[in-house]
């Protein structure tokens, strides 16, 4: 598996899988990002990696001291089973 990518200037969050790339997509919002999509091809889903691009979203939005939109569903899904981060949730 390859490394997760912060690309702040595309917004988004990607990684490369046995050639496949998955993908969160974030916009900046005032004081908040809206993750908007959360793409994992079939190739490679079922191992988390979806899970992984929503962890890394969220912890870069509490660094960032920005909170969280979550617009897409997978991420909404995300947010109900960690509770850990409600206080980033608008």
């Amino acid at each position: 598996m390859s490394e997760l990518i912060h690309d702040p200037a595309r917004h988004r969050f990607s990684i490369e899988v046995d050639g496949h790339e998955a993908e969160l997509v974030y916009v900046p919002e005032d004081g908040a990002i809206a993750i908007v999509h959360t793409g994992v091809p079939p190739e490679i889903g079922g191992r988390g990696i979806a899970g992984d691009l929503v962890k890394a979203a969220l912890e870069f939005a509490r660094n960032a001291g920005l909170k969280v939109k979550p617009r897409c569903e997978y991420a909404a899904a995300y947010l109900k089973r960690h509770r850990e981060y409600d206080d980033l949730v608008v």
